[in-house]
């Protein structure tokens, strides 16, 4: 884990987070191998806990008393003044790998200064959950970490073995087994098109596959977007990755919807990354949602897609 002083992230968050307060206990993530990420080669930082402790005072102060401590990131008195303390988004792309002890000291710090805070939730690798036991997380849980964002990417292992994710299809069922034993509930995210032309429909096959196992509460679609400075990207600057077109794209997006068996999840593929947004209750709409994607495959008429310059991560 990266040594010297802790740099606030970026904020990258999922789109649901928007009112959230953004809380950094990590920096970059511990999973930094994945060839299509832009996390890509950034090494984890840890915060340390009495810093972050330092910004749920500077919180406290201005929200109960309006007063701003000195020394304070301006940032943080930003994000504060439309913050409704209802939700707290840990920061950054793996903040479930933050020490057991010291999180669970500072969830409970936060819920005292804030006892009305109702979700806190983070970003965290399926190595975070096999690595925890279920009672680990469970007292996670009773401290309000009550949602976690996790990347699937794609069912195939071939294709995850490709990308470097580190683990197996079987590992993501164990991860999301372990999370629910806990009462934590998952949003499960998947990247259409990352096996390319060659691996499209084995992709989306195994895709509907390991998501109907993991079940999750919560389940995204994103498009691959090449990162500069990411395998991925130069694979395809040389050629030796072939992408699949927008409609492909609506294809896999498809055989997904179609093919998955959840007992009850909402689906979206409302990031901008996607060239088109769909969302709805699976499997209650599914039959609506399958007919808006034949509709627009059968037209097959791009300027009812998103065009490549409204695109973004």
């Amino acid at each position: 884990m990266g040594e010297g002083k802790f740099k606030r992230p970026e904020i990258i968050r999922p789109p649901s987070e928007w009112r959230s307060y953004y809380l950094p206990v990590t920096s970059g993530c511990s999973n930094h191998t994945c060839t299509f990420c832009n996390y890509y080669g950034k090494k984890l930082r840890l915060r340390p806990k009495e810093e972050v402790k330092e910004e749920i005072d500077a919180l406290y102060m201005f929200k109960r008393h309006n007063v701003v401590l000195p020394g304070i990131d301006p940032l943080v008195y930003y994000l504060a003044m439309e913050w409704d303390c209802k939700r707290v988004f840990l920061q950054d792309g793996d903040a479930l790998v933050y020490p057991y002890e010291d999180l669970l000291e500072v969830l409970r710090y936060l819920n005292e200064k804030f006892p009305e805070v109702e979700r806190i939730s983070c970003y965290a690798t399926p190595q975070d959950l096999l690595r925890r036991t279920v009672g680990q997380l469970r007292a996670l849980r009773e401290q309000k970490l009550s949602l976690l964002y996790v990347g699937l990417e794609s069912g195939s292992d071939e294709i995850l073995q490709k990308v470097r994710k580190g683990v197996k299809a079987q590992d993501m069922i164990e991860a999301s087994r372990k999370a629910k034993e806990a009462g934590i509930a998952l949003s499960v995210t998947v990247i259409l098109g990352l096996g390319g032309v060659d691996k499209s429909e084995e992709h989306a096959f195994e895709t509907a596959r390991v998501l109907s196992l993991m079940d999750p509460e919560y389940a995204a679609a994103l498009t691959l977007m090449f990162v500069p400075g990411t395998p991925l990207y130069e694979d395809w600057k040389k050629g030796a990755f072939k992408p699949i077109d927008p409609f492909q794209s609506l294809r896999e997006l498809r055989i997904i919807v179609e093919n998955v068996n959840f007992s009850h999840c909402f689906f979206s593929s409302m990031h901008a990354s996607n060239y088109v947004a769909i969302r709805g209750w699976l499997p209650e709409e599914k039959e609506r949602m399958l007919k808006h994607l034949d509709a627009l495959i059968e037209r097959g008429d791009p300027s009812l897609l998103r065009p490549e310059y409204m695109r973004a991560l």
